[in-house]
């Protein structure tokens, strides 16, 4: 016998850990046998015991790869495998090469329980992820997961306790149904990204592979705030989009001397920075809504608002101050940005086909820009990771131009609190644009209602549609009420598609498509009578021609023969019955919670129950609950030919059970007796009575017995266990059919996706012109005219929402006139605090921006030329955070305007340079004012408190004063003028408004003292002269 020398351990471990680590590539057991033995003996820190020859048993060619072994010798033997013995003098001596770890890195910590190591692995290999392990029943939490989210989700962390010498792990759970509920605090919430790791069943192989591991646990999805897909937490009427933004080129900032003021280095840095050019391209996978679209720098802000993204991605290649910038921009807005690998495969638009519906036409793929190109790539393999191989069918990508909508920057949709209010800020809350107009009745059109508000066209041809039939539905009440009857009765079929897309649709969601296409048929059938020329009504067939131009749109060949084999297979009654079922096990895991509870828990626990919880009955026990032997089946049995044939063979068994009762019942004189399948017991033969017990306690049964009480008796007989054991199998291959059938289901679906979603798209649409047809009728609406000028005129002009809010509380709105345009390009209104002059100014926006939604108009009449962006700068606001003050802000939102704001853009603003001193207030609403009229040259209402402006101004040529005014009367009451007249008012009131807020009586007498000093005009008791307008001062000719 030789001793192993001490040197050869280390090199030899190595060695060892390699052949582990080729254990992927099938090597024998008893390679790895004495693998183990050699292992162990080498790394023994004792005295070294003696061995002599250590035989591996491997192919020859194995040896090949590894010529450092040295020497061997080979004996034959039979068959292709050899056996190699290997000397240990053999084994040279010295430092080995390091061999690269190709293995997936595991826990070399202590030696955890299998599931534990394996969310360890997944938690290193996920770094960035709160990791979620499936353990049975359960989601699982470890380690400083459990420590760190346990107490945010308000579960208990204990310690999970394993063999003595390891250290305990720190962890948390749930039962796998409450996975959405937690998702949501987690992504939503706290916007973390959530890796969710499910077992999978190991086969004979890879339970071999896996040391005997019964389960492997691996992450089969990534969720993210941007990637959710058919979670129960999603908001029904609002998308969920993923937005990738991806600057192209470098930053070219002009060379600057030296000698030159740092400021006008910083604007040349800005002004580079502002006209990078930017791509976008974002989706949405709950819809597979899929856009692009080629920006810039200096627009990115007001993209990233309209778009409403839940989480942006950005390369993490970009250089540091595109980077800077863009982060800047999305954290401002809070939403969760990522960064995204600048290692991702550039792919071409040909190469997006397998994750689209349909692929991009070569003529339509030249239109797309670069940076839209690899926006869409970054997009799309973010996507993939994140699904972790789950294929996913988008709809083909569609293009946003500027010039196809009227932009609404971030400052004006928050302003003019189109989608949400500034003071809740909940998009669609009330007092908002989109609360006021929506009257829609399908999810999908409340969504694309969103996008209609928030992007409103800019194609005359466009709005004109909508327009036409908006005014077609509103003159025919009956039709619109038989559209909308059949619309509540659709569901979301956009996101039901789309669920199927992925491969996650059940039975349930077929039923809902089926009553979709179902609806959708009626209404086909709707639109066919009503575009007919025999249906009778005050509308001709040119006024019919939106209807018909829809009703071309829909496709429902495929869809009618995909509802009847929808309605032929599943048995929608039998599916009714499972749910009942469910909610009834539901109960059962409810009653045992009010178990423990009621034993173990304090009363406060017991309180925190539900009425409905506290008040049921102790229940029997789930071990205890027999299971019922008639299945409600999903599918009926003619779905297939082979679900019928087994349905069949099952019957014959229920029949052959039925004889063997009788049969029992007679052979041992019990009538009570029932053949049972009781969970935890088995099939067994029940009866029950004293003295049917007493029967079956003398009978012969030849087979042991169960559970016995004073009434009640099990036992087993081995006829039924064969014959339940029949029928085990029967029912086992009927739910894999079902399961086949299912499949099948899903196929047809995703083979009809196309047409589906085109015809969701068109109730949609539907959906909208009655909701903006009932909106005008309700509220008095009318059409407004669109054209290519640029002129705004509006005749008796209404607020839409601060209407509705005076009417709720019992007042009437005062309506205005605004012709803007041509002559009086500008209009320079002043007037009292609380006058109404910001309503006057948001009203004409809101207006614009309802009439290019293809809405009808708040509004006695309205004409108006199209609007390719609204800006507005009204309100006061400031920004410690970084370091802006209110001015700061007001003049921030100023540049943005002043620089953007084209001849064919609509401008409010209110209040210009009140955050300074009067004089330089003065000076800047001046400045801004000149720069409006005689530069940017767009239809502006510019209100001010600064009546000096119309004095400056009187030389402008297209700029016309109007003014609010305040009623006094001879007892020194006053009311507020809200109708606007020509001319300017040189008093703004502000005492009359401070002593309606409350102010102490003793702090007004001293203001009315310091006013009548600076301002004798102002003082109490005098007569305040006419307005003074431009080109009129006589109050005849202003009224």
């Amino acid at each position: 016998m030789t001793a192993v020398p001490r040197t050869f351990a280390q090199p030899y471990v190595r060695f060892v850990d390699e052949l582990a680590s080729t254990r992927q590539n099938l090597l024998p057991m008893s390679v790895m046998r004495n693998v183990v033995r050699c292992h162990q003996f080498l790394g023994s820190r004792t005295r070294p015991r003696p061995c002599s020859v250590i035989n591996l048993h491997c192919s020859s060619s194995w040896f090949q790869h590894h010529p450092w072994l040295g020497t061997r010798t080979a004996i034959l033997t039979r068959g292709a495998k050899s056996k190699i013995t290997v000397k240990l003098e053999d084994l040279p001596q010295g430092a080995l090469e390091p061999i690269p770890d190709t293995a997936e890195k595991e826990d070399q910590g202590p030696t955890y329980p299998t599931v534990v190591r394996q969310a360890r692995n997944n938690m290193r290999k996920f770094d960035n992820c709160v990791v979620l392990t499936r353990v049975g029943s359960f989601y699982e939490l470890y380690f400083e997961h459990a420590t760190e989210y346990g107490p945010l989700l308000n579960l208990k962390v204990a310690q999970k306790r394993s063999k003595a010498g390891v250290p305990s792990v720190p962890m948390a759970g749930f039962p796998f149904f409450q996975l959405d509920r937690f998702l949501k605090i987690l992504v939503q919430d706290l916007s973390k990204y959530v890796a969710i790791s499910e077992e999978f069943v190991n086969d004979a192989a890879n339970k071999v592979k896996s040391g005997g591991l019964m389960f492997d646990r691996r992450v089969t999805r990534i969720v993210t705030p941007g990637t959710l897909i058919d979670e129960k937490f999603l908001d029904p009427d609002e998308n969920n989009f993923l937005l990738a933004v991806q600057p192209l080129g470098s930053v070219h900032v002009p060379r600057i001397a030296e000698d030159q003021p740092e400021e006008l280095k910083s604007s040349a840095t800005e002004s580079a920075l502002n006209s990078l050019r930017v791509g976008l391209a974002w989706l949405d996978l709950s819809t597979g809504d899929f856009f692009t679209q080629s920006s810039t720098l200096g627009t990115l802000p007001s993209a990233i608002a309209r778009i409403g993204a839940k989480e942006v991605i950005l390369s993490d290649g970009l250089s540091q101050s595109v980077q800077q910038t863009i982060s800047g921009l999305v954290d401002h807005d809070r939403r969760l940005l990522t960064y995204h690998a600048a290692t991702y495969a550039e792919l071409p638009i040909s190469a997006w086909a397998p994750m689209l519906e349909s692929p991009v036409a070569s003529a339509d793929e030249a239109a797309f820009t670069t940076e839209e190109t690899s926006a869409g790539s970054m997009l799309l393999t973010y996507v993939v990771h994140k699904l972790q191989g789950l294929d996913i069918k988008l709809q083909p990508p569609q293009r946003r131009r500027d010039f196809e909508i009227m932009a609404i920057d971030k400052t004006s949709l928050r302003a003019l609190e189109v989608l949400a209010t500034s003071k809740e800020g909940i998009t669609g809350g009330k007092g908002s644009l989109l609360h006021t107009v929506r009257r829609t009745v399908t999810r999908g059109g409340s969504r694309l209602l969103k996008d209609w508000i928030s992007s409103p066209s800019a194609s005359l041809s466009a709005i004109n549609e909508r327009l036409d039939l908006v005014s077609m539905l509103l003159h025919d009440a009956e039709l619109r009420e038989e559209i909308c009857r059949d619309l509540r009765r659709s569901s979301d079929c956009q996101r039901l598609v789309q669920r199927f897309s992925l491969g996650r649709g059940d039975a349930d969601d077929l039923i809902s498509l089926l009553k979709t296409i179902e609806t959708t048929d009626s209404i086909a059938n709707v639109l066919e009578k009503a575009t007919s020329s025999q249906r009778p009504g005050k509308a001709g067939l040119e006024v019919r021609r939106p209807l018909r131009r829809l009703s071309c749109r829909l496709s429902l060949e495929n869809p009618r023969a995909l509802a009847l084999r929808i309605s032929s297979a599943i048995d929608e009654e039998s599916l009714l019955k499972n749910h009942r079922k469910e909610e009834s096990e539901s109960a059962r895991y409810i009653s045992a919670a009010h178990d423990v509870l009621r034993s173990e828990g304090s009363a406060a626990d017991f309180d925190d129950m539900p009425r409905a919880v506290r008040d049921k009955g102790v229940q029997q026990s789930l071990s205890e609950q027999e299971i019922d032997e008639e299945d409600d089946w999903i599918m009926r049995r003619s779905a297939s030919p082979v679900l019928q044939g087994l349905h069949d063979d099952l019957s014959k068994l229920r029949q052959q059970r039925e004889h063997l009762t009788v049969m029992l019942r007679n052979r041992i004189g019990a009538q009570s007796l029932s053949l049972r399948y009781v969970a935890g017991s088995g099939h067994v033969c029940h009866v029950k009575g004293a003295k049917d017990v007493r029967h079956t306690s003398k009978a012969t049964l030849g087979g042991r017995s169960g559970r016995s009480t004073k009434s009640t008796r099990t036992f087993y007989n081995s006829e039924w266990t064969d014959l339940g054991t029949k029928m085990d199998m029967i029912r086992f291959q009927i739910r894999a059919e079902e399961q086949q059938v299912l499949q099948e289901l899903r196929e047809q679906v995703v083979a009809n996706l196309v047409r589906l979603r085109r015809n969701a798209a068109v109730l949609d649409e539907l959906d909208i012109g009655c909701a903006f047809a009932n909106l005008a009728d309700e509220q008095g609406f009318t059409r407004p005219v669109l054209n290519e000028s640029r002129n705004h005129q509006i005749i008796g002009g209404r607020h839409p929402t601060v209407k509705i809010g005076l009417e709720e509380g019992g007042k009437a709105f005062v309506k205005n006139d605004c012709i803007v345009g041509g002559k009086e390009r500008v209009w320079l209104i002043t007037g009292p605090n609380m006058g109404g002059k910001s309503t006057f100014l948001r009203q004409n926006a809101l207006i614009s921006i309802l009439a290019q939604a293809g809405c009808f108009v708040p509004a006695e009449y309205a004409e108006l030329g199209i609007v390719d962006q609204i800006f507005s700068r009204v309100g006061s606001a400031d920004d410690l955070f970084r370091e802006q003050s209110t001015f700061m802000v007001e003049m921030l939102e100023t540049a943005v305007i002043l620089r953007q704001a084209t001849s064919r853009s609509f401008v409010i603003m209110d209040e210009i340079g009140r955050g300074t001193t009067p004089e330089d207030g003065v000076a800047m609403a001046f400045a801004c004012l000149h720069h409006l009229h005689n530069h940017n040259q767009c239809r502006t209402l510019f209100a001010t408190h600064f009546h000096v402006l119309a004095d400056l101004a009187k030389d402008f040529g297209r700029l016309a004063c109007y003014c609010a005014d305040v009623a006094e009367g001879a007892d020194g009451s006053f009311s507020y003028v809200h109708r606007l007249r020509r001319g300017v008012n040189r008093a703004s009131h502000a005492l009359k408004v401070a002593r309606l807020a409350g102010i102490p009586e003793v702090a007004i007498r001293v203001a009315e003292d310091v006013l009548a000093k600076h301002d004798p005009t102002s003082a109490p008791g005098c007569q305040i002269g006419p307005c003074r307008g431009n080109g009129s001062s006589d109050p005849k000719a202003a009224r």
